[in-house]
């Protein structure tokens, strides 16, 4: 019989930057253990442990890349000797790549992009159902998704892989949320517009937040807490009767 951890237990896929960690911090405030995936930055997952830690909070850093099934396997049997439990999903790891049009994208690349940002999001969403669906045992949960205001717009000549990859989230939640409904879990997804993170200079373009700000309706950009904060609404049991819903979080764009 396994021991299951007091605290509902939420993981955050691509937790310790911009968005992942907005997300995770509040989650921490709102009595979540929280575990924070993530693939290269060790030292910005334990600084951020550390900064949960001192606020009384649960954190727990874990490596793996989304993109490798067996990485995900660890990652979710650390989280099961842990804890014994999962309540929350947030399918936040992703990538973009410098700006070019279709014509200019290399297979390479599209295989980069569609691994870590679909396969990696469905392999995760999988391994979460079989720790939250009733259907296995369990008491429910919820997951949430990002997408983005480039799966609408389709970003042509910039990124339009990133685009498409996002095209697929919003199917993922679509369809999972009907998928597994009857089975105590509910699945949503966040579309963010132009956010001020560094996730612009993997890109290619670090400012790119504030070249695109006039283009707003809200004439800003908007920040990743503000984000989050949808995150965990959708998580929350005030979004209890919400599932299949993608927000956007644009500023109107």
């Amino acid at each position: 019989m396994k021991t299951l951890s007091p605290q509902k237990v939420a993981l955050v896929t691509g937790g310790s930057r911009g968005i992942g960690a907005a997300t995770c911090l509040q989650l921490a405030k709102a009595g979540y253990a929280v575990v924070i995936n993530y693939t290269a930055s060790q030292a910005a997952s334990d600084k951020l442990c550390e900064s949960i830690t001192l606020a009384s909070g649960t954190a727990l850093g874990l490596q793996a890349d989304v993109a490798d099934e067996t990485q995900v396997l660890a990652m979710f049997a650390a989280i099961d000797a842990k804890f014994g439990r999962l309540d929350a999903l947030v399918n936040n790891a992703g990538v973009v790549d410098i700006t070019a049009r279709l014509d200019e994208m290399s297979v390479a690349r599209l295989k980069r992009m569609f691994d870590i940002n679909v396969i990696g999001s469905l392999i995760c969403a999988r391994e979460a159902v079989k720790r939250m669906s009733t259907r296995y045992g369990n008491e429910g949960g919820a997951i949430v998704n990002l997408s983005s205001a480039a799966a609408k717009i389709g970003s042509p000549g910039q990124y339009l892989d990133y685009a498409a990859s996002k095209g697929a989230i919003d199917t993922l939640t679509m369809g999972l949320a009907k998928e597994v409904a009857a089975e105590g879990i509910r699945v949503n997804g966040v579309r963010p517009g132009i956010i001020d993170t560094d996730i612009h200079a993997s890109g290619g373009i670090p400012d790119r937040a504030a070249q695109m700000a006039p283009q707003v309706p809200m004439r800003r950009a908007g920040s990743a807490d503000e984000v989050a904060n949808a995150i965990v609404w959708l998580l929350s049991d005030a979004a209890s009767y919400v599932t299949g819903t993608t927000i956007d979080v644009t500023g109107g764009r």
